[in-house]
């Protein structure tokens, strides 16, 4: 799997800087919505005006995340990885799945688990350390077999490469 680190990191931060705009823009129309004019309680039983300024802060919060994602994921140091070196953050896995006899690939990084990027035709999925994927190859290293959680029936997988 020939991809780049450093374009597969501009690549999530692209997404999440795609993200965070979206979630700039809710949170925004959610304030607006708070406190309008139009919001006011009619009656002792209207909560709307109370809704909309839960909504406002949920979403405001839900920013605030994803801009901490941003800062730590672009301070991510991407190492490179040795065949005898145990996968960590910034790992870059090729998993080879030895029933079907398909390659998966996965990037290990602290932020943005979940998040599937296509790359030069090649397709990413971002796992975090504490997910049950990410729990599952922290720690292995290349050649070694793993047991990846979700498959169905479970069948075991061989680490191909770690960079």
């Amino acid at each position: 799997m020939p991809l780049d680190k450093f374009a597969l990191r501009e690549r999530i931060l692209g997404e999440l800087r795609a993200a965070l705009a979206l979630q700039v823009g809710a949170a925004q129309l959610a304030r607006d919505e708070a406190i309008s004019s139009e919001s006011r309680a009619e009656n002792q039983y209207d909560t709307h005006s109370l809704e909309a300024g839960y909504l406002a802060e949920g979403q405001a919060r839900q920013a605030a995340e994803i801009e901490e994602s941003i800062a730590i994921i672009a301070a991510l140091p991407l190492p490179e990885f040795g065949p005898a070196a145990p996968i960590a953050l910034g790992a870059l896995i090729e998993v080879r799945d030895r029933t079907a006899g398909t390659n998966h690939g996965y990037f290990l990084c602290p932020r943005a688990g979940g998040l599937e990027l296509e790359i030069d035709g090649h397709s990413v999925l971002v796992v975090t350390p504490q997910s049950p994927l990410g729990r599952v190859l922290l720690g292995q290293r290349t050649g070694d077999i793993v047991q990846l959680p979700g498959r169905r029936p479970p069948a075991p997988s061989r680490i191909a490469s770690v960079r």
